[in-house]
């Protein structure tokens, strides 16, 4: 591959700052790479979309990302991973990374028997760890339980926080009724809830996807794909409410600039 094909940019996208987990883990072993981050806020949030709403956000940020001529795109979203991924998958000449699939081959060599998952009323719908999981080890028992309002306490749009840390103590205890050898934090937005839920468990007990995600795309685009800078570039764009994602961006990764807000979807 040229050097120019190299150096073309990596997508990134979430319906908001979610994403910028697996983003901020990644520019910080792979700075020399290109990168543009996509926000969708407008449809914020997506656990509660139907299948086809959240094919059709994928083709049209996809679409976007074609038009920016980027080599790869990271879908850093476990809702659209689980819904859109499989739909979509083969429509684009550039490379595809969903965290679910990604992810669920590592997790399944672990050796552990009883996994948990805290995901999205969309991702759970789907079924999309347990089947990935158990293609791996049809050992693994899976549960997965939805969470109706975390990503609105991560994206601050929820007013009622006293009922929120309620509903986290009961998702925890379901949790741990279950006795799980770890828990999947199967939503990019959730590790900003670990001082919430270390409360009610230990820590160790929880995995953040994030960091076995970015290191799975490193090795990938070790083969053929690395890029030649020395510092990569980066921008950012939002379909909604750029000053409320700089806000919350804070949480994860810190942006130099206000995100520009693009209209892409009909």
């Amino acid at each position: 591959m040229i050097v120019e094909d190299k150096n073309r940019p990596i997508g990134f996208f979430d319906s908001g700052v979610g994403g910028l987990s697996v983003y901020a883990r990644f520019r910080e072993i792979l700075p020399f790479e290109n990168t543009i981050y996509f926000g969708d806020l407008l449809h914020l949030p997506y656990g509660e979309k139907s299948k086809e709403e959240l094919v059709g956000y994928a083709r049209a940020i996809l679409n976007f990302f074609k038009s920016k001529n980027v080599k790869a795109v990271v879908i850093a979203c476990n809702t659209s991973s689980a819904q859109a991924y499989d739909v979509i998958k083969t429509e684009y000449n550039f490379k595809i990374y969903p965290i679910i699939q990604s992810c669920a081959k590592v997790i399944s060599e672990l050796g552990y028997k009883r996994i948990g998952v805290f995901a999205t009323e969309g991702t759970v719908k789907a079924g999309k760890y347990t089947e990935e999981l158990n293609k791996y080890n049809s050992d693994i028992i899976v549960k997965e339980v939805a969470q109706k309002n975390w990503v609105s306490i991560v994206e601050g749009t929820l007013n009622d926080l006293e009922q929120a840390k309620k509903n986290i103590k009961n998702d925890i205890k379901e949790m741990l009724d279950f006795n799980p050898d770890k828990i999947i934090l199967g939503c990019t937005h959730y590790p900003y809830l670990l001082s919430e839920l270390k409360k009610y468990a230990d820590i160790d007990l929880f995995i953040d996807p994030a960091k076995i995600f970015v290191d799975y795309i490193k090795n990938d685009l070790s083969t053929n794909l690395n890029s030649s800078n020395s510092i990569g570039s980066e921008e950012f764009y939002v379909s909604d409410n750029p000053r409320k994602f700089i806000e919350n961006s804070e949480i994860f990764y810190h942006l130099e600039n206000l995100p520009a807000k693009i209209e892409i979807f009909n």
